[in-house]
């Protein structure tokens, strides 16, 4: 099973992405993607960012992941 996080972009190199979620920062391919921008939000895949989304559907995801991990701590 897949489970595709929300990411910000917040940085560009070439067609290499500079991704954020909760302060954490990583790389992906930009190369699926018409005219990426700075600020906007993808869902990536394998390494790739494979499409853009809206801002405030990417806040939703994150809140009911955070909702969900913490659910999962509770349990353990």
């Amino acid at each position: 099973m897949c489970l595709a996080i929300p990411s910000k972009i917040v940085g560009i190199e070439n067609d290499i992405g500079i991704l954020e979620v909760d302060g954490v920062r990583r790389k992906a391919s930009l190369l699926f993607l018409e005219n990426p921008k700075i600020g906007e939000y993808v869902i990536v895949h394998a390494g790739f960012a494979i499409n853009k989304i809206d801002e405030s559907v990417a806040m939703e995801t994150l809140k009911l992941l955070r909702e969900a991990a913490s659910m999962a701590d509770q349990r353990d």
